[in-house]
């Protein structure tokens, strides 16, 4: 592991907790109870606020904001945290809030997502592992993102929103309902646009996994989500066709973005 450092221009206060390896460059401002796993990098004019964690070998690039206030106007300074795992990479001028009370009171980021330049991940988001938010898009508060899910550029999701397990978000989209897992979204207020076959193939996804999920989806199409995923769910289907029917009669307070009429 690279030796530790901490440039004499940064400013870390007393209480702040900095593991072995770590480095801290010029003009970075740790605020007391931050906490800095081992190997974590911050480039630099990095500023890191609140009950913050950051996991292990995690790089923070210039001008990013980690664990500052929500953007919340009922927040009152409630005991609320940020968490964020292991091996991330986040870039210039991203933004990550801590939870709110009436959401839990925690926002976690889960391991070696890549949140790229202008990203913002608002209060009492769940991450999954894999993530990556690409330049300049926007999580509102309460949405939870599954693992190895991917936002496009300049796309906006909703609050409360959850985006299932490998799917993708097309640039300049708006997501306001919930997507499926693998699924593909695209377009200025977004539809489902079929499969997200990018992702699945590099998951290993098999063509017997492609063609279940195919077939799945149409019937989908044809009536309301839920009620044809229950029946679908009583009949057999591979682990990806499970992680869909799952998703979609999980507990959730909102619809489903389906397909685009013919």
């Amino acid at each position: 592991m690279t030796d530790g450092h901490i440039h004499p221009s940064a400013v870390v206060e007393d209480g702040a907790r900095i593991g072995a390896g770590v480095r801290i460059g010029p003009f970075c401002v740790i605020g007391p109870q931050v906490r800095l796993g081992d190997g974590v990098v911050l480039k630099s004019h990095v500023a890191i606020a609140g009950d913050t964690a950051v996991g292990e070998g995690t790089v923070i690039f210039p001008f990013a904001s980690i664990g500052e206030v929500p953007q919340d106007l009922k927040f009152r300074g409630e005991d609320v945290r940020l968490e964020i795992g292991a091996r991330n990479r986040i870039r210039e001028y991203v933004t990550m809030n801590p939870g709110t009370k009436g959401g839990g009171g925690v926002t976690r980021v889960g391991d070696d997502g890549l949140f790229m330049a202008g990203c913002h991940v608002g209060h009492d988001c769940q991450l999954g592992n894999r993530v990556i938010l690409v330049n300049n898009a926007s999580l509102a508060g309460h949405c939870h993102l599954d693992d190895d899910v991917i936002v496009g550029g300049l796309s906006g999701v909703h609050q409360w929103v959850r985006i299932g397990r490998g799917a993708m978000i097309g640039a300049v989209t708006m997501v306001t309902a919930d997507v499926i897992p693998y699924g593909l979204v695209q377009g200025p207020r977004g539809h489902l646009d079929g499969l997200n076959l990018v992702g699945l193939r590099r998951r290993g996804a098999s063509r017997a996994d492609i063609h279940e999920l195919r077939d799945m989806l149409d019937k989908l199409g044809a009536g309301s989500f839920r009620d044809t995923a229950r029946h679908l769910a009583e009949g057999q289907s591979g682990p990806m066709a499970r992680d869909v029917l799952d998703f979609i009669l999980g507990p959730s307070g909102r619809s489903f973005l389906t397909p685009k009429p013919a």
